[in-house]
């Protein structure tokens, strides 16, 4: 029991303590000095006649809708491509996971540099025959901003595509082996063995994927600042604009606490509906 009482105190002090004087401050008005004055519920009315938290959400919604499958997609595929038997397969799959475990920083400069207008990006589109007139504006366009961040977060496909080799060792052979006797190509046995036994490592997947990527933050923070024109100011962006720009940490902790709430009735949906899709081996 004395063992114990160390960790009960870190975690009241640094997680539950935070957690409840957030939830405290989401119905007060407090700008980080002076003192709390409680406000009710106005911060969370504030919320849903806020035009830019309106549009941060859209933009999350967006970025999620898109990112997550798309990353999920690509994972899944670059898995499979690594999971056969071919040479320097251990040295493939340290490259696919190398940008995974690359500082996030570095990462989000080095493709702002890669999708200047005069970068690596568009140098290839160039010869591929697209006008340089025609070529994407990427960060400066509110058109090619959010896309741009998408095909940036592609990148970090590594770490998902670790748990999709998991799930794939897991898949019973004899199952192979009995679709390929009973004449199944390459596609059936993707189909009708591969995906159905990997259901519980892609609902695993989805459920980290559409919580992470509400949480998008670092990227649209160094590459846009949530521009041109609020085109990719996410929700997270904006809380941290309220709280550490201007100071509204009531209304702050009502954005953080809405998005908890959105965050987590997006996962008991996922968790509802994977009963008609999610198959366990048992």
């Amino acid at each position: 029991m004395p063992y114990v009482v160390p960790w009960c105190i870190g975690f009241l002090a640094f997680t539950l303590g935070p957690y409840l004087f957030s939830l405290y401050l989401s119905f007060s008005e407090w700008g980080l000095m002076g003192p709390i004055e409680f406000v009710g519920t106005k911060n969370y009315e504030e919320l849903f006649d806020d035009p830019l938290f309106i549009k941060s959400l859209a933009n999350t919604t967006y970025y999620t809708v898109v990112h997550v499958p798309g990353l999920m997609v690509l994972a899944f595929a670059a898995a499979l491509l690594l999971n056969e038997q071919i040479m320097f397969r251990p040295l493939f799959r340290t490259i696919f996971y190398l940008p995974s475990i690359t500082p996030g920083v570095a990462s989000v400069i080095l493709w702002v540099w890669m999708l200047h207008p005069t970068g690596i990006v568009n140098t290839f589109l160039g010869f591929l025959g697209v006008p340089e007139d025609s070529q994407p504006n990427w960060f400066a366009s509110t058109d090619w901003a959010m896309p741009g961040l998408i095909l940036m977060s592609f990148w970090g496909i590594g770490s998902m595509m670790v748990i999709y080799l998991a799930g794939l060792q897991g898949v019973p052979q004899h199952l192979y082996e009995a679709a390929s006797i009973d004449g199944a190509g390459w596609w059936q046995r993707l189909r009708h063995v591969t995906i159905p036994m990997m259901t519980p490592t892609i609902f695993f997947t989805m459920i980290v994927g559409v919580i992470g990527s509400f949480q998008s933050f670092a990227s649209a923070l160094i590459a846009t600042e949530g521009g041109p024109a609020n085109a990719t100011l996410f929700v997270l962006l904006y809380l941290y604009y309220q709280a550490f720009s201007f100071y509204h940490m009531g209304y702050a902790s009502a954005i953080a606490w809405l998005l908890f709430v959105i965050i987590m009735a997006f996962t008991l949906l996922q968790f509802a509906l994977a009963r008609r899709w999610v198959h366990y081996e048992s």
